[in-house]
């Protein structure tokens, strides 16, 4: 079997039922291969990240989709990938976040991560809590290159108004 050559591609969209079924279909009858993804709502928004191979260039994988594009209203971007399946970096590290919700938490808890060593593989966050007192919410995963003692004493020096939980992850392999 060729090789793909593998594109990432990013659609963005009002969310509703369909979605995926008709961009997979799509890439399905043009013999597409589907690797690595990530889809989530994202403040009402539908978002897809996917690794695609598929022969031809961005503009080729940008028409295949063009009708899924006007039928769901969604954005799409195409990137050229040097980058394959089977490259996944197993993660060993969990922390948790809570806080205040105010400009800056985020690059206050990741920069304090990454000066501790921590290679970031996943960050999802939300805000709850209510308008006038909100909560930010992160959960990441990562690598801790360095253990997690080093994160444990960045993440201890953090605002006061910032909570974290700090946990490892350990993979059950078969």
């Amino acid at each position: 079997m060729k090789t793909p050559h593998w594109k990432l591609l990013t659609l963005v969209g009002p969310d509703r039922p369909g979605i995926v079924a008709a961009v997979s279909r799509v890439l399905l009858g043009a013999g597409a291969e589907l690797g690595e993804a990530s889809m989530m709502r994202l403040g009402g928004l539908f978002t897809i990240m996917l690794m695609v191979g598929i022969d031809g260039d961005g503009v080729h994988l940008k028409g295949l989709l063009e009708s899924v594009r006007n039928e769901f209203k969604l954005r799409v971007h195409v990137d050229e990938l040097n980058a394959g399946l089977h490259r996944r970096i197993d993660p060993d590290a969990r922390v948790t976040v809570y806080g205040a919700d105010r400009v800056g938490i985020v690059a206050e808890v990741t920069d304090a991560l990454a000066q501790a060593g921590l290679s970031i593989t996943d960050l999802r966050s939300d805000v709850a809590g209510s308008e006038d007192k909100p909560i930010y919410i992160m959960n990441i995963e990562g690598v801790a290159q360095q253990g997690l003692p080093p994160l444990e004493q960045a993440l201890a020096r953090l605002s006061s108004d910032i909570r974290v939980t700090i946990a490892p992850i350990e993979l059950m392999r078969g």
